[in-house]
């Protein structure tokens, strides 16, 4: 019986060294190989141009690269991209390229379909099957970098975790591959230009916190009373707006970063006074911004955009307290690549 081969990208560099003088061969040839996985995000081990062919032969017969296809690419009116991602074992995932005069930014998925039950999100219906690789997740962010320097002739500049699936459900991997993403030896990005976005575990906060990351924190909060937001977020059950609002103090004291809310606001949810007023209590424990996130629809009428005068209210209300709010118009709506929307229709 033919063994499987093992994904040549599950191994550190370390290992490799190890692999090639085990099989007589010079450590740096490790490097080399190293280099080819991930600065220049090799598809396969023919295109190693500076490794013999007998070298490459050797990687074919012990190893496989994992690398994930872009399916299906679709483009927007207003010029945002969407990938369905097919992984190595026939799996999709979708990512985004949203483009705007001054920047590029990826959005990019954790894992397929999602963990969580939010009932506004159309990723949420299609429950997990499982979580990314690291090589996965980096694999997205070299396609959307490619995509950018093709159709708007720069590098991609932000990346934001806020595709499918809760990127702190799988934490171990997502950090991993922002590791290899910030790495010289990577993609050399800043950390500063990431932004993983969370529904709230307030247990991987702290840790995240304890561990220094130096990536940016969004919280999709969408209600500061937890019977609302239980209503529409049931995990909040678990997870209630106490002992996230302990995290995110926690957070804030451990790294002075301050924390953005992305929120939605629906007719007749969230749309009263008292939710913003809520919201403005929540917002005094650390340092933070709001950005409110257009509606985007997934095919029922439970959840409708709330008014224009409902969000001049939130607006007008955070302003007045102090409270930085930008109203995000969403993008990419036409191709259902819009906050919300992932849902694998491909």
């Amino acid at each position: 019986m033919q063994k499987s081969k093992k994904d040549i990208r599950a191994l550190t560099k370390e290992q490799l060294r190890e692999f090639f003088v085990s099989n007589g061969d010079k450590a740096f040839r490790g490097n080399q190989v190293y280099e080819w996985l991930w600065q220049k995000a090799a598809h396969s081990f023919e295109g190693m141009t500076n490794i013999s062919k007998e070298t490459r032969e050797m990687l074919q017969d012990n190893f496989v690269i994992n690398h994930i296809r872009v399916d299906q690419m679709q483009r927007s009116n207003d010029g945002t991209i969407k990938n369905a991602v097919r992984l190595h074992d026939g799996l999709v995932v979708e990512s985004v390229l949203i483009p705007t005069s001054d920047r590029t930014t990826a959005c990019v998925s954790s894992q397929v379909g999602c963990s969580l039950d939010c009932k506004f999100c159309a990723t949420a219906r299609l429950k997990r099957m499982r979580n990314l690789n690291p090589d996965e997740i980096y694999d997205q962010v070299v396609a959307i970098d490619n995509e950018s320097r093709l159709y708007f002739d720069r590098p991609l500049s932000n990346i934001v975790f806020m595709g499918m699936g809760e990127p702190l459900m799988n934490y171990n991997n997502v950090l991993k591959a922002i590791d290899k993403i910030t790495s010289n030896e990577g993609l050399g990005m800043s950390p500063k230009r990431i932004t993983v976005s969370t529904s709230g575990v307030p247990k991987i906060i702290k840790k995240m916190a304890d561990e220094g990351v130096r990536f940016n924190l969004a919280v999709s909060l969408h209600s500061a009373i937890d019977e609302v937001r239980t209503s529409i977020m049931p995990f909040n059950e678990n997870f209630p707006l106490h002992d996230l609002r302990e995290a995110l103090e926690y957070w804030y004291a451990k790294t002075k970063n301050r924390i953005t809310y992305e929120y939605v606001v629906w007719e007749g949810i969230n749309d009263k006074q008292k939710d913003v007023d809520a919201l403005v209590r929540f917002c005094r424990f650390a340092p933070s911004k709001v950005n409110i996130i257009e509606y985007n629809p997934i095919d029922d009428g439970d959840f409708r955009q709330a008014t224009s005068k409902a969000i001049a209210m939130y607006q007008r209300t955070l302003e007045a307290n102090g409270i930085t709010v930008t109203v995000r118009r969403s993008r990419g709506k036409d191709i259902d690549a819009a906050c919300g929307q992932l849902a694998n229709k491909s």
